[in-house]
């Protein structure tokens, strides 16, 4: 047995038979159902190819190897990885495990796999304390230590080792993601990210310049864009909160989390603003709350108050908040103005304090309504929830606002980064007609 199996087996594993039976009696979507099938069909077909055991390591191992070859999406990833949270969550009540508990509810920050794993070298468990010590999100940490992994096989095949690597190292690794791995600019500099990150703020490494490896071409894609009946039909099949979050992103060109972060304190409805509380690089912004949704946003607050009080009567703890304002004011997690716009139905446990509190609605949740959601519409794009952001950026352009604003609203740093949304307006430039259009 090799160090690497040996590591895996350090975990207690799981011996579920039966979860084919049991996931057919779940209460879930017919397409969620067939993506769960199809994740836990190719992770057992892993440990049966690497002779290993169904344990939290193997499936993360799992989960990081089908990132890197599959190159999964966002989503898929999302999908794959509740995939295997609700397989590890029924085996512990249906078949064999190393430990009996039943399993709770885990808040987003770490997953459930995520928040047993702390790696499974020296090396590794440094870059994971640093990355979870200030903070990083989860899909940051994973994708920092799946560069890193590739890295360290990297220097293996040319006989080196981790502890060796210094600047020429990480250069000839960039160099060579461009020029002979094809590697896009944005992952290029997202390996660069990572590899800094791991040897001077987790192994305390002193680097020097990375001015002179080749760099990776920068290709400009399309976003895909909605059209206004588009929208219509998308959220015409959809309901509840579910409806009234995807008409809000649409509406006020929220990002993904900042959506589903969004504070009761940070949904201005009498001025009509939406505050954006540390966004994308850490800035506030403030965009528009739709005039259309007013009525709905107070009747959904007004829901939400009750849903506070009874997680006050219930002696609920107060919820997450940064950890410098949560030292600085330990007891303002429980009042009003700081609960999650969108809070999750049930509490769940928060893995670095083990609390059980109320958090915002899941991110992969959401996603998944959106995808299912344009598949009833029959719309013959992928559309993803960031699709309504940039519908939202591509119809204000459409409709007279000027670029400066629209840069405003959107949080953008570069101006260069809005423009991209001129071409994909229905009318570009200055309303220009297609020389067909003339003909007759």
């Amino acid at each position: 047995m090799n160090s690497e199996i040996q590591s895996f087996a350090r975990r207690p594993a799981v011996w579920f038979p039966q979860w084919a039976e049991v996931l057919v009696r779940v209460r879930l979507p017919v397409l969620v159902r067939q993506q769960y099938r199809m994740a836990i069909v190719q992770y057992l077909r892993f440990c049966k190819q690497r002779r290993q055991l169904a344990t939290v390591d193997s499936a993360r191992h799992f989960m990081v190897e089908m990132a890197q070859q599959r190159r999964l999406s966002d989503s898929q990833q999302a999908n794959w990885k509740a995939a295997l949270n609700w397989f590890f969550k029924e085996a512990r009540t249906h078949g064999k495990a190393g430990t009996a508990t039943t399993p709770e509810p885990v808040m987003t920050g770490v997953p459930t796999i995520g928040a047993e794993d702390l790696g499974k070298t020296g090396w590794e468990q440094r870059l994971i304390r640093e990355l979870r010590g200030r903070h990083y999100r989860w899909r940051t940490e994973q994708t920092y230590r799946g560069w890193a992994w590739r890295f360290v096989r990297w220097l293996e095949e040319k006989g080196k080792r981790l502890e060796q690597a210094n600047e020429a190292e990480v250069k000839e690794f960039l160099t060579q993601l461009a020029t002979r791995q094809r590697a896009s600019g944005s992952s290029q500099k997202q390996a660069l990210n990572a590899l800094v990150f791991l040897l001077r703020e987790a192994l305390s490494r002193t680097l020097e310049d990375f001015g002179d490896y080749t760099r990776a071409r920068k290709l400009k894609r399309v976003p895909v864009v909605l059209s206004q009946v588009e929208c219509q039909k998308l959220f015409a099949v959809l309901d509840g909160t579910t409806r009234l979050m995807a008409e809000l992103m649409y509406g006020s060109g929220l990002r993904l989390t900042e959506l589903i972060g969004l504070r009761v304190k940070d949904v201005d409805l009498e001025r009509r603003q939406i505050i954006v509380r540390a966004g994308k690089g850490d800035k506030d912004r403030v965009t528009v709350v739709p005039d259309s949704l007013a009525q709905r946003l107070g009747e959904h607050r007004e829901r939400l108050l009750g849903l506070h009080n009874e997680d006050q009567c219930g002696d609920v703890p107060g919820v997450w908040l940064p950890e410098s304002l949560e030292r600085k004011y330990p007891k303002v997690g429980q009042s009003w103005e700081w609960q999650w716009f969108f809070p999750s139905r049930q509490l769940m446990k928060d893995p670095r304090t083990g609390l059980r509190r109320r958090h915002h609605v899941l991110d992969a949740s959401f996603q998944n309504a959106i995808r299912l959601g344009a598949r009833r519409a029959r719309l013959d794009k992928r559309v993803t929830p960031h699709v309504l952001r940039h519908s939202f950026a591509t119809h204000l352009l459409e409709s007279g606002t000027d670029i400066r604003t629209l840069q405003e609203l959107l949080g953008h740093k570069d101006i260069a980064t809005t423009q991209i949304y001129t071409h994909v307006m229905q009318k570009p430039g200055l309303g220009v007609k297609s020389p067909l259009d003339r003909i007759g």
